[in-house]
């Protein structure tokens, strides 16, 4: 799976540029807060965290933004108090004064279910989670594909008018539907073909860079090549083998290439965030959100400018 330099970027140089949302990368101010690299963390790291102490963390440690994966106790946010019609209004205006925006808001949808009363109800919840996006300004909502149920075309077939119903639904809101590298759905050419077959500019990838190393063994220059173009949003971290599975371990020190993983992002001028995705809410025993968040934002810094500073 290794490519040249050359390659790689004339693969996906122009099409991952023309589909970039945000301003440039390079400035350091072109996101939310000045002097603020564009890295945000999910609150999955954080279920115990108050809604303040979220805004308040992030704006100390120089992040930009939040992805939303659940508050205080419960994943589903369209109902969490802080998004009560009352209370909306006031939480919007509480991320704004502390410099931050909402990079991305994560439901639990999946998109391979066959059962028609299954699939509607997961539709539906999709739904929810577009209307609180744009009610909260987020550009993006997250679904999964999951898992492979039967025959894998249909399955595939499933996931793609998923898909195009979500995005029809979320483009007119000004929110676009990212479906996640995760579950059976971490290779590139299988997300190739879905993001193909989407083929709707109300529709993107979020390119959860741990599983397509750890669970589909590519490299992220391949994976980046493959699927730049429809590259909205990451979630980064890093692991090491434990047994059967992964174990997280704080950024750089275990097995996963995240600073080449940055590098392939901003060797196509990428403007999405770099969202670090610990997964406290899943991992009890993972570190404290307090430790890993400060870790990721010092050592992000460093990948950050140093990757920038090689692509120019």
């Amino acid at each position: 799976m290794s490519v040249t330099r050359r390659e790689f970027v004339r693969e996906v140089g122009g099409g991952a540029v023309a589909a970039s949302v945000f301003a440039a990368i390079s400035g350091a101010t072109a996101f939310a807060g000045e002097h603020r690299l564009p890295i945000a963390f999910s609150t999955l790291g954080c279920p115990a965290w108050e809604w303040g102490q979220v805004l308040d963390f992030a704006q100390q440690h120089g992040f930009s933004a939040i992805e939303l994966r659940g508050l205080h106790g419960t994943m589903d946010l369209p109902s969490a108090p802080q998004f009560a019609a009352g209370q909306l209004a006031q939480s919007k205006r509480e991320v704004a004064a502390h410099g931050l925006r909402i990079a991305c808001v994560s439901s639990s949808t999946n998109l391979h279910d066959s059962d028609p009363e299954k699939r509607r109800k997961q539709l539906d919840d999709a739904r929810r989670f577009i209307d609180l996006a744009s009610s909260l300004g987020a550009p993006y909502v997250r679904v999964f594909g999951n898992k492979i149920e039967g025959d894998r075309a249909a399955t595939l077939e499933r996931v793609v008018a998923g898909l195009r119903e979500l995005g029809a639904y979320a483009g007119p809101k000004h929110v676009t539907v990212i479906i996640e590298s995760h579950g059976d759905f971490t290779d590139s050419p299988t997300l190739r073909q879905i993001m193909e077959g989407a083929n709707s500019r109300h529709v993107g990838l979020l390119w959860d860079a741990h599983h397509t190393f750890a669970a589909s063994h590519e490299e992220p220059e391949f994976t980046v090549r493959q699927l730049g173009r429809w590259i909205r949003h990451t979630h980064l971290k890093d692991s090491v083998p434990a047994e059967k599975d992964r174990k997280y371990v704080l950024t750089g020190r275990g097995g996963v290439p995240v600073e080449r993983q940055v590098q392939a992002l901003a060797a196509v001028h990428y403007r999405g965030f770099y969202t670090f995705e610990w997964e406290k809410a899943w991992h009890p025993d993972l570190e404290d959100p307090a430790v890993a968040f400060a870790d990721y934002a010092t050592v992000m810094r460093q990948y950050l400018q140093a990757a920038h500073a090689h692509a120019g």
